[in-house]
């Protein structure tokens, strides 16, 4: 009998906004998978170490990060390999994702290769537009506002067009973008409406109004969150 694998999201850095389920999960897991760079920790491992009271077999899933090489597909075939293994041999697995598993998670690409031959499980997980919104006292959207989540790596008039359609939006994966996301901001006349939040939930949680920075690139861990009225409460 096949195990299950279960990819469970850790929220967005704080290990306390875990869910229950994830928890009970992660505790009782004798597998567990976690995405990380070539180098260095997993901040999904991280996220969840204060969880992990036992002693399971873990799998790092280290990839490249870079948007030329990501993703990495022979990276998640093998980790699918040898995920199946356990998976085959009756145990169950639990695969981390740092947000949400469907959310731009990293463990939609283990879902794609696993999910035809073994069960699958996600559970989802607070997400960085969640922890963004909270971070920053911002409510994302009221009433019938149409609320669009914009990746700041597109063309800049695609990214203007994007903003300009949208009664609120949520700018994501700002990186080194963020001086091109500024500009078009202050072009459409929205720049005094934008939040800056970055390490939403981390010990180094920052929020800011976007006008009052200067710097053209951000942390990875960054988002611009800005409403057509200021803010969702008018």
């Amino acid at each position: 009998m096949s195990g299950t694998l279960y990819g469970i999201g850790v929220g967005p850095g704080d290990p306390e906004l875990i869910t229950l389920k994830a928890l009970r999960l992660l505790q009782a897991a004798p597998v567990i998978a976690w995405p990380a760079p070539p180098e260095g920790e997993s901040l999904a491992r991280k996220i969840a170490a204060p969880h992990i009271t036992h002693n399971p077999k873990e799998i790092a899933i280290r990839m490249p990060l870079e948007v030329t090489q990501f993703p990495d597909r022979g990276v998640y075939d093998q980790a699918a390999i040898e995920i199946g293994a356990h998976l085959r041999a009756g145990q169950d697995v639990v695969a981390l994702c740092e947000g949400d598993p469907f959310f731009y998670g990293s463990f939609m690409y283990l879902y794609d290769r696993v999910v035809d031959h073994h069960p699958v499980v996600v559970v989802p997980g607070v997400s960085s537009l969640m922890a963004a919104a909270a971070a920053s006292g911002s409510p994302l959207a009221s009433r019938n506002d149409m609320l669009s989540i914009i990746p700041a790596p597109l063309p800049e008039a695609a990214l203007s067009a994007a903003i300009n359609g949208a009664d609120s939006a949520a700018i994501i994966k700002v990186g080194r973008h963020l001086g091109k996301v500024r500009r078009v901001l202050h072009e459409l006349g929205l720049i005094g409406n934008a939040q800056y939040v970055e390490h939403a939930t981390m010990p180094h949680e920052s929020t800011r109004r976007l006008a009052e920075i200067t710097e053209d690139a951000a942390p990875y861990f960054s988002m611009i969150l800005v409403h057509r009225r200021g803010t969702a409460l008018r």
